[in-house]
């Protein structure tokens, strides 16, 4: 009887460990494992760059339009710090007063996406941050750039 018990424990434990990916992730269908990635990512002039989400509801609906395809954005330098692209839809806004650094991507006015490469003081709702800022103020460069968003590297 105890070696009947082992063995079925022994099979619970091997399907328990098979349901989860790399990511600790819970694998019953792809929808459910892209809402519970935590990582984005965003490429700049042919450098790819991964991202934090936020744990907030607009990162949340961005995570959930990333997952219906990779999104592209124009985006326009202003005040030497920061590019700004319009989404164009708006997303929930939990603004609350910050101050930015290099890598933050933020909300503002709920369809605008903003991302830094320098500092700001302002209302925003933050979205995620550059996990590894190598070379991101180079990428981003001066002037007007296209960003694309995803959930899939490369």
């Amino acid at each position: 009887m105890k070696k009947i018990w082992c063995v079925l424990l022994a099979g619970l434990l091997l399907v328990c460990l098979t349901a989860c990916d790399s990511n600790g992730s819970y694998q019953e269908s792809e929808g459910e494992t892209i809402m519970t990635q935590n990582t984005f990512y965003l490429n700049v002039g042919g450098e790819t760059f991964s991202a934090a989400f936020a744990d907030n509801a607009g990162a949340q609906a961005l995570k959930e339009l990333l997952a219906g395809g990779d999104i592209t954005i124009r985006m326009s330098d202003y005040g030497g710090f920061e590019k700004v692209g319009s989404l164009g839809q708006s997303l929930p806004t939990e603004n609350r007063q910050t101050t930015t650094r290099s890598g933050d991507i933020v909300l503002y006015q709920g369809n605008q996406i903003v991302i830094f490469y320098g500092s700001n003081s302002w209302s925003y709702t933050p979205l995620g941050q550059i996990n590894d800022l190598t070379g991101w103020e180079e990428a981003l460069g001066r002037g007007d750039i296209t960003v694309t968003f995803s959930l899939q590297e490369g």
